[in-house]
């Protein structure tokens, strides 16, 4: 059973979302507040499975709850608002905070029916996944990166996987790495493919450093941040160019950091240092593992500055990561790696 909070201040969007939640045997609701402060307090009481936020409240916003309680009582939390695009910048607030996902809230239509109820039952059923409801057992095997000829390049890369808490840590790292830093910047960030476009934007706004969608054919640009844009696997081809797959299926974690690393790992013949951030789960810890057994220079986020300990932590289990730092030294960390690295060879730890 899957319990689940509701938290709205408009008695009509929590009648629909009553009925959305229900509607599945296995979700039962485990309280509704009206506000961000009554959801606070409720959390702190009562910590529910998955938490329905709104973002535009009286008394304290669903940002700020957010805030509260993944400080205080975390637990999962996915963004339900009137309208994602129209409070784009607080999507990304509360995300950075320790909000999953983002989804509009189903509309009651005049046939009794909820329009958007499948996108929200969508977004539950995958966190559910992330959150071992109707659990599946995940393989701690590390699979060594295939090897395959690839294009000999100087460039550096530096390759930064997130989820929970990922967008302000990765506004922390782009924005404090040098703006004269000539490297490709390749980022897979849980989210969306709907959100894609508006975080690289968002991104942008907050660092000053262009950041782009990356498409499939896509190269790696030296000159500009990259981050992936699909609900499919990113994937570096052995000629370099940016690709996407659906293979495989089964991962709850979508766009995967593993399967991204893993294929770098296999092909990328310049210098390179890995980053893990804060989120939840384990994906990108076997696949910053592969590229420290690949020559790369591997950076885990540590405990105290991350939202979620669990990706990063599940890397220092498996001993992937050359260095774990607080997220404010990161930046740092990458610089002084590529420094150290010679050009056209890989950098060691």
């Amino acid at each position: 059973m899957m319990r689940i909070a509701i938290v709205n201040d408009m008695a009509m969007a929590v009648e629909v979302l009553r009925r959305v939640v229900t509607s599945v045997p296995s979700y039962e609701i485990a309280w509704i507040a009206r506000d961000g402060e009554q959801a606070v307090r409720m959390c702190a009481a009562d910590v529910p499975d998955l938490i329905l936020m709104d973002l535009i409240m009286p008394r304290m916003d669903g940002a700020e709850a957010c805030r509260h309680i993944m400080r205080d009582s975390p637990c999962a939390i996915l963004v339900v608002t009137a309208t994602v695009d129209g409070n784009a910048s607080k999507v990304f607030e509360a995300m950075g905070w320790g909000a999953l996902d983002a989804v509009n809230t189903p509309v009651l239509g005049i046939s009794g029916e909820a329009s958007g109820a499948s996108d929200l039952l969508e977004k539950i059923a995958m966190l559910g996944k992330l959150l071992g409801k109707g659990r599946r057992v995940e393989s701690t095997r590390t699979e060594p990166a295939r090897r395959t000829p690839s294009v000999s390049t100087g460039v550096p890369l530096i390759t930064i996987g997130a989820s929970t808490g990922g967008p302000a840590a990765l506004v922390q790292v782009l924005g404090k790495l040098p703006r004269d830093l000539r490297a490709a910047i390749a980022i897979v960030q849980h989210v969306d493919e709907h959100f894609a476009p508006r975080m690289a934007e968002w991104l942008t706004s907050q660092t000053s450093r262009e950041v782009r969608i990356i498409r499939p054919n896509d190269r790696l640009d030296a000159s500009v941040a990259q981050i992936a844009s699909t609900n499919d696997h990113l994937i570096l081809h052995s000629d370099l160019t940016l690709q996407y797959t659906t293979d495989p299926e089964d991962l709850p974690y979508r766009p995967s950091i593993d399967v991204f690393f893993r294929t770098v790992a296999g092909c990328w013949r310049g210098p390179g240092v890995g980053v893990l951030l804060t989120g939840m789960g384990t994906d990108g810890a076997q696949g910053l593992l592969a590229l420290r057994q690949a020559g790369w220079f591997t950076i885990a986020q540590d405990q105290s500055t991350s939202v979620v300990y669990g990706m990063p932590k599940a890397a220092a289990k498996i001993d992937a990561a050359v260095e774990i730092v607080p997220i404010d030294q990161i930046a740092g960390s990458i610089t002084r790696a590529l420094s150290r690295a010679q050009p056209g060879e890989r950098s060691r730890p």
